[in-house]
């Protein structure tokens, strides 16, 4: 019987590893289909109508919907920034630490950290000018191409979000959990282009890049423990 259990286990993990795989590769096709799109000129029509749609008729100045709205969003925003997300995962380290899962919080970290790195490279590489079609709702300094905010909320709630999915046999949990990290990612992406900070192909970007930087180390999470990430 435990025989049969272990092979069960052992096959299901190897699943869990060629899926991850799987969505790590079709994010990079994704984003470097839409790279290739975006910089060879065929995207900017839709681009333009997306940012539009969010404005007020002829007034680009004014984001639809009221004042209370605008306010949501810029908070919504800010769970995609450097200092949340900062935040965010040194509380999750620590408390991985504190309760002995060292090696998922080397995994959480390793997986932030260098999807910042990969995240700035890239717009420097890219070098996409922010969007001057309708007026800025929120502080920018660095490149437009892809969308860091978009990206690193990926990485680090779908990253997150999987781990917590991991410590729970329920399923509904683990749905609970990924539906969670999933949402907030998206909220994210879109705040970006309501706020007229980012093209829409600069979230779309992020968001493949960043679903496939999170499922290569969800891969990696699998193979380092391959039980539940516990020490």
């Amino acid at each position: 019987m435990n025989v049969v259990g272990d092979l069960w286990k052992r096959g299901t993990q190897e699943i869990a590893v060629l899926a991850g795989l799987g969505v790590a590769a079709l994010g990079g096709l994704s984003f470097a289909y839409i790279a290739q799109e975006t910089f060879e000129g065929e995207t900017r029509q839709i681009d333009e109508a997306w940012l539009l749609a969010l404005r007020a008729t002829g007034d680009p100045t004014d984001p639809i919907g009221p004042r209370w709205f605008e306010l949501a969003v810029a908070d919504i925003t800010s769970l995609g920034g450097y200092a949340v997300l900062t935040l965010l995962v040194i509380a999750v380290a620590a408390y991985l630490l504190a309760i002995g899962k060292r090696t998922a919080a080397v995994l959480v970290v390793g997986a932030v950290v260098s999807g910042t790195v990969l995240s700035e490279t890239l717009k420097l590489g890219f070098a996409r000018p922010r969007p001057d079609l309708v007026a800025h709702l929120a502080e920018v300094q660095s490149g437009s191409f892809p969308s860091g905010h978009a990206m690193l909320s990926a990485i680090t709630y779908l990253t997150l979000g999987a781990l917590l999915a991991r410590f729970h046999k329920q399923r509904a949990v683990k749905g609970v959990f990924l539906a969670l990290a999933v949402i907030v990612t998206l909220m994210v992406g879109v705040s970006r282009v309501y706020l007229g900070v980012h093209w829409p192909t600069d979230v779309l970007a992020g968001w493949s890049l960043g679903a496939a930087w999170a499922a290569l180390w969800w891969v990696i999470a699998g193979i380092a423990q391959p039980s539940d990430c516990s020490e």
